[in-house]
């Protein structure tokens, strides 16, 4: 199928915008933010951040071959042009995007899923989009392009003409789901789970339920909601909305419902699951209690496009985890490293703990623990009971990274019975590396995790480099 085409005219239409230079019928190629990536045929559109202001490198844009720009209404002085491009100026920059890309994709015919939660939105993407895609031509958005501005330039995308969209959606203040739901408006809407994930930015546990709740505003009945049956704070909103539930977990409630839960340590994880569709038997290498619930979700919703079983159970078998997301690397030198250094949160540290504490065959276990951001006066306690979990996981050698939290969280194992000489507090990343190298030794399973701004993936990346 040819390709979702855009002209400048179009441009106007969907975001109320002026277009004060070049030719309304000019066709527009892909839409870009970022000056120094901008190629002939782009339209480069002005968006004002923390840091820059895309307003100050139009010109630039131009000079590369760009077919026009977006820039704002209030712009003072004229905007820069040149020969036949085009200039259309619109109130909100950013707005100006989410109104293109709402536009796009409700021309491109594509049915959209779109993915929240305060864990597993990456990894239940991912895992849909490979269900799915057995059937169907599948885009999913890559990367972090999962929020006010990710989001649009991923439902961009959407001019290829795929069949089925997977989106994550991605929040740490209220209102953020809501501008996106309205941006995406999707067909499907999967809620994995309510954790602690940014909950320094909100009162309570249940004010951040709230704002991941407003996944469930403004549906048409035709919609669908994935829903985890096992979170409480989920079942206490599900039935503010308007369109059809569909549930998953290991709840007796449960639409996609695991049974026969076995836990295989690094081996990964099978269960036996009842979905409305019949029965079958999953057997996945992703690690642990969290990944099968992503399973489950993923599964949720291809049965929503019909995906048979036989094909969900297939390809289960065959995953593998996304980059620093629970890899597992077997190091040529004798470690066995779980890299899942991309994020963490208590919750998702707490059940890969409960992994790492299954798991047999190794020497000795060791986790290297980076801080845990954005959890604002939750801090100190919250990492005080990651600490408890690491003590109760048998670790052999504890590595704690960052500030005070992480101080707090070699001492609650200590608490909790580790000996003091096999717990380790280190403010900084390079540390911490410098450490492991010392202290880790052939024979090892290595846990690595950690928040992404403590940088903890540099452990990995020295640990894979020393024992090559």
């Amino acid at each position: 199928m040819a390709r979702l085409p855009l002209t400048a005219g179009d441009i106007v239409a969907a975001t109320g915008g002026r277009l004060i230079h070049g030719d309304a019928a000019q066709p527009i190629g892909p839409v870009s933010i970022d000056s120094r990536t901008v190629a002939a045929g782009d339209l480069f559109i002005a968006i004002r951040g923390e840091r820059f202001d895309g307003h100050a490198f139009v010109a630039e844009a131009l000079d590369k071959g760009a077919a026009g720009a977006v820039v704002h209404e209030r712009l003072r002085g004229p905007a820069p042009t040149t020969g036949t491009s085009i200039l259309v100026r619109v109130d909100d920059t950013t707005r100006a995007l989410q109104a293109m890309a709402r536009h796009v994709r409700r021309r491109s015919g594509a049915k959209v899923a779109a993915i929240t939660g305060s864990a597993g939105k990456t990894t239940t993407k991912e895992v849909a989009a490979e269900f799915l895609s057995s059937r169907y031509a599948v885009f999913r958005n890559t990367g972090n392009l999962n929020n006010h501005i990710g989001l649009p330039l991923s439902l961009l995308e959407l001019r290829s003409r795929p069949e089925v969209a997977v989106v994550e959606l991605a929040m740490n203040h209220p209102g953020e789901i809501r501008t996106l739901v309205g941006i995406a408006e999707p067909d499907v809407r999967v809620w994995t789970n309510v954790g602690d994930a940014h909950l320094g930015f909100f009162a309570s546990s249940e004010d951040l339920a709230d704002a991941k709740g407003e996944i469930l505003e403004n549906a048409r009945p035709t919609d669908r909601l994935v829903a985890n049956a096992d979170d409480v704070r989920i079942r206490a909103r599900v039935g503010a909305f308007a369109g059809q539930v569909v549930t998953f977990g290991t709840d007796d409630r449960a639409d996609v419902r695991a049974t026969g839960v076995r836990l295989r340590g690094l081996d990964g994880t099978s269960a036996d699951v009842r979905t409305p569709a019949g029965d079958l038997h999953i057997e996945t290498p992703l690690l642990g209690l969290g990944n099968l619930f992503n399973i489950l979700a993923a599964a949720a919703v291809a049965l929503q496009f019909d995906v048979p079983l036989e094909v969900i159970a297939q390809r289960a078998s065959t995953l593998r985890p996304a980059c620093h997301r629970g890899e597992l690397l077997r190091l040529p030198g004798g470690i066995t490293l779980v890299d899942d250094s991309y994020n963490s949160s208590p919750a998702a540290l707490k059940r890969t703990l409960e992994t790492v504490h299954a798991a047999t065959g190794s020497a000795r276990k060791v986790a290297v623990l980076g801080e845990m951001l954005e959890l604002g006066a939750h801090a100190r306690a919250l990492h005080e009971e990651c600490g408890g979990a690491a003590a109760e996981a048998s670790l052999n050698l504890l590595i704690a990274v960052g500030g005070d939290p992480a101080r707090a969280l070699a001492e609650a194992a200590v608490r909790g019975g580790m000996p003091s000489e096999a717990v380790v507090h280190v403010a900084t990343k390079e540390e911490a590396a410098e450490v492991a190298l010392q202290r880790v030794r052939p024979g090892d399973l290595v846990l690595v995790k950690g928040s992404r701004g403590i940088g903890t993936d540099l452990v990995v990346a020295r640990l894979a480099a020393e024992f090559a």
